[in-house]
């Protein structure tokens, strides 16, 4: 098995660059380069407590540290919500144990525009600590509508998870999305969610933020469908992706998650079109494989694989 995956890397194309505009946000984000992410620190801040679709492979809950099994640690899980004071209060903290941290990331645990408060924690921080590139993640339905108050408030790189381009692939993972009080199902609702991203994602490209793509790879599902993925994503101005394999939970819990070597293959496709990044995770503090002071703000809990949309 490991010869076959080495035989996929020695075939790479030569790697996509990020595009030169973008650099000096890659350079300090552990999440968008490889060489930040070694000496550049990051906190995420869980303050979105609602999603506006379902996809398949996801349950979110809420999981108190104080709970007799330590509680769940997961994106989706949350042993709570902040406020907005409360999670710039929390930022302001985290600096003075780890000054390397460059970026203030909200993930979730449900989606950071399905209510306002993400925009109003980024809007505090921003005038706080200016310095700090502000970082959202999203599944995009609402991307086009609120892009501009999230340049407003210091939001410069975005994370979009666009796990297919194709509403027939996208129904199979996504089984509804709620849009403006009305729920739509199947492939009317995939349809929905797609142009929605597309729209986004070029907004978000053509203000200047950096626009990076997770995809939740689904070998049975979305498997031949990475490179149509990346293509389109690349087309609509996203800068760099990420390829997250499905941990089997919740309606998928039966689905097989892709090997090394599957994996390995995902990448090589996406590559083409655009650079491809290891994920990070989107609940933790402190410097990516250094330092990761999270306990001390969140407590000690046991960790369980899973997908990250960070």
């Amino acid at each position: 098995m490991l010869d076959a995956v080495e035989s996929v890397r020695a075939a790479k194309p030569d790697a996509v660059r990020i595009d030169e505009r973008y650099t000096h946000i890659s350079g300090r984000h552990p999440c968008f380069s490889g060489e930040a992410n070694v000496n550049r620190g990051r906190v995420h801040l869980p303050v979105s407590p609602a999603c506006n679709i379902q996809c398949r492979f996801c349950r979110r809950a809420f999981a108190p540290v104080s709970a007799p099994d330590g509680g769940e640690q997961r994106p989706g899980v949350s042993a709570g919500l902040l406020r907005p004071r409360e999670a710039a209060d929390l930022v302001g903290r985290a600096l003075e144990l780890c000054p390397e941290i460059t970026v203030a990331g909200i993930a979730g645990p449900g989606d950071t525009l399905a209510t306002g408060h993400a925009l109003e924690t980024f809007g505090i921080i921003h005038r706080e600590y200016p310095d700090l590139i502000n970082c959202l993640s999203t599944n995009g339905l609402l991307l086009e509508r609120y892009v501009d108050d999230m340049f407003r408030v210091g939001v410069r790189t975005v994370t979009v998870t666009v796990n297919a381009v194709d509403p027939l692939i996208l129904e199979r993972i996504c089984s509804r999305v709620i849009l403006d009080g009305v729920k739509y199902e199947r492939a009317e609702g995939a349809a929905i969610l797609i142009d929605a991203q597309k729209r986004g994602i070029r907004k978000a490209a053509a203000l200047g933020i950096l626009v990076k793509i997770n995809i939740v790879f689904i070998p049975l599902i979305n498997g031949d469908h990475i490179g149509g993925i990346a293509r389109a994503a690349a087309e609509c101005g996203a800068g760099i992706i990420n390829i997250i394999p499905l941990i089997p939970q919740h309606e998928f819990a039966r689905f097989p998650e892709p090997d090394c070597f599957e994996l390995a293959q995902a990448r090589e496709e996406a590559e083409h079109y655009l650079p491809v990044f290891r994920h990070c995770r989107a609940d933790a503090v402190g410097v990516p494989g250094r330092e990761d002071i999270s306990s001390l703000f969140y407590g000690q809990r046991e960790f369980e694989q899973t997908f990250s949309h960070g």
